[in-house]
């Protein structure tokens, strides 16, 4: 595996390791209610979409082996140039149920030679 491709990797690998600890034990109302936790969150959020960005121009196959790929770029659009649509519940949406999925991916793929 290329130096780059598993440097990125290693990014959303944090990334995500960083987001599953700032939520780890909250609900959506915290995020909601702490601008703290929430730019946090959506900061690694933004790490790991433009991780992914990076490493799909690199390897454009890996768009195929991580689910919804082009779904985790545009949720790093829209956090960074549409801020103030982001919708809470999304947010947390994403953290519950998607996280854990792709934390699995970016492992196996983490675990290639």
């Amino acid at each position: 595996m290329q130096l780059e491709v598993k440097k990125h990797l290693e990014d959303m690998r944090r990334a995500i390791e960083l987001l599953s600890k700032f939520t780890v034990g909250r609900k959506v109302d915290n995020y909601r209610d702490d601008p703290m936790l929430a730019s946090a969150v959506e900061r690694q959020f933004e790490i790991l979409g433009e991780a992914l960005n990076r490493l799909l121009k690199l390897e454009p196959s890996f768009e195929s082996r991580i689910t919804d790929a082009r779904r985790i770029v545009d949720f790093r659009n829209i956090l960074i140039h549409a801020y103030d649509v982001v919708d809470e519940q999304v947010v947390w949406d994403i953290v519950e149920r998607k996280l854990p999925v792709l934390r699995r991916e970016v492992e196996s793929l983490l675990a290639e030679p």
